[in-house]
């Protein structure tokens, strides 16, 4: 299937999918992939499909949806692999730009070292590039890169790139159960250089590639949060933990509404005392779902968070 959804998204509202490259090729093997192994590790870009039959699939999706009365706000790339392998890409968005719907890609950033890989994505509205590590070792690690690309030459191109971009430009940092030493550190220094629009902070909500890999701490996500946070201001970091939809609605039910926005931002307790004052609740609402596993207490800086718990770390 090329053409899928549309689907809800947190970061991109209604989002039709293209499914561009066949599982599973791509330039890295993450431990953490949720499509599982990479079957062909490859560096060179080459064609996978015509890109009328690309153009044809999606016009189709984008007429059903009218038809249905189903909002898209961005045809997405989020293919089983790298999007940016496709040597077509640059003909499929001059294409595509055609059904006047903001263009959107999730790219591992890993060829974005390529002058030509550039040029492409700053045709692109929205553009998600991963950042998981800026350490060679913890790269090597937990993404598993083709042996010819260099770290150091991919995050010069995603400075390049950013410095040139007129669109919305994201990062994507999935954290999981290794030892990272003072890397969230790094990683957040990178950040401030590169200024994204908003940085995700992710955690594999799917069975992984490697059968080994978990979330990593919640400790160590909030952590994450802080570190970037201090970076970037709080406004442009958000956590990715599964949960699309309903964040920051007010439903009337004042759990639902604080695990809503825990799963995207952690609380101060003020901030937490405040949404249950508006409620007409009381504190009883959060030893509650803090005794059933659904929320936990974190402390960082002298004051107290909370933060909505990960799925896999739930009681049963």
């Amino acid at each position: 299937m090329i053409a899928f959804g549309p689907v809800p998204s947190r970061r991109l509202g209604k989002s039709l999918g293209i499914n561009n490259i066949p599982d599973k090729v791509c330039s890295y093997a993450c431990v953490y992939c949720q499509i599982g192994r990479t079957l062909r590790m490859e560096v060179e870009r080459r064609a996978f499909y015509e890109p009328e039959l690309i153009f044809e699939e999606v016009s189709r999706k984008v007429e059903e949806a009218e038809a249905a009365g189903e909002r898209i706000d961005y045809i997405t790339f989020v293919p089983d692999g790298e999007p940016t392998l496709d040597v077509n890409l640059s003909r499929e968005v001059e294409m595509l730009k055609s059904l006047g719907i903001p263009l959107a890609i999730l790219t591992n950033s890993s060829l974005i070292w390529r002058e030509d890989v550039r040029e492409e994505l700053f045709e692109f509205d929205f553009v998600s590039l991963k950042l998981d590590a800026v350490s060679e070792p913890l790269w090597r690690r937990v993404d598993r890169p083709h042996r010819s690309l260099s770290l150091e030459k991919i995050l010069d191109g995603m400075l390049t790139f950013a410095d040139g971009f007129g669109g919305k430009l994201v990062t994507e940092t999935m954290l999981i159960n290794v030892d990272y030493g003072g890397e969230l550190e790094k990683i957040a220094d990178f950040l401030a250089e590169l200024g994204p629009d908003k940085a995700y902070i992710g955690i594999p909500t799917r069975p992984p590639a490697e059968p080994w890999v978990e979330p990593a701490s919640e400790e160590t996500i909030h952590l994450a949060y802080q570190l970037f946070s201090e970076r970037l201001g709080g406004d442009r970091v958000e956590y990715l933990i599964g949960y699309e939809g309903n964040a920051f609605a007010s439903t009337g039910d004042v759990e639902e509404d604080l695990l809503s926005i825990t799963a995207v931002h952690p609380m101060r307790e003020e901030a937490v005392r405040e949404l249950l004052r508006k409620a007409g609740a009381d504190w009883d609402v959060v030893e509650g779902l803090i005794r059933d596993g659904k929320l936990i207490e974190l402390e960082y800086g002298g004051r107290r968070f909370y933060m909505r718990a990960l799925p896999s770390r739930r009681k049963p």
